[in-house]
């Protein structure tokens, strides 16, 4: 009996993992003080993932949208995937300058990094931010919401 349930879990999983489209690769994501120096040994596109502990569609985007093989695959293979919890008090040295969470001990405590590449004129900031840049780490695109796989991968092919 032992055996039997143990072939259903084993099946169950298997079956589970095979019809979202998730597998056991992972996106390689990279801080930015590695971009910095991936960016001056090998250009490539860059894409940031600006995210907050509690952001819903940041949480439902991991769940979801950063497990599918072909988004996992696209990144992977043709991106720095940059993941960085804007409330991190994390000092970063980016293209010679270094920055700071100055809000660190306020209400809302966006480091000044996120706010210099995600803030939109005349809004607050907001999450959830995805940006791509270019092989010389020009911006082409800034989302301010929910993407599921698809649509980033639209986004990114």
């Amino acid at each position: 009996m032992n055996t039997r349930l143990s072939i259903i879990i084993i099946l169950f999983f298997a079956s589970s993992t095979i019809l979202y489209g998730q597998s056991s690769e992972k996106i390689r994501w990279i801080s930015f003080n590695q971009l910095n120096d991936s960016l001056q040994v090998s250009p490539k596109k860059v894409f940031v993932n600006f995210y907050a502990d509690w952001c819903v569609y940041c949480k439902e985007m991991e769940r979801t949208t950063f497990k599918n093989d072909e988004v996992i695959k696209e990144l992977n293979g043709n991106y720095y995937a940059v993941k960085m919890n804007i409330e991190t008090d994390e000092e970063i040295i980016f293209g010679n300058q270094t920055f700071i969470n100055k809000r660190i001990k306020k209400v809302n405590p966006v480091h000044e990094i996120a706010l210099l590449l995600a803030s939109r004129k005349g809004k607050p900031f907001s999450l959830p931010a995805y940006l791509v840049f270019d092989e010389n780490f020009v911006a082409r695109s800034r989302y301010f919401q929910f993407l599921d796989a698809p649509a980033l991968l639209k986004i990114l092919q």
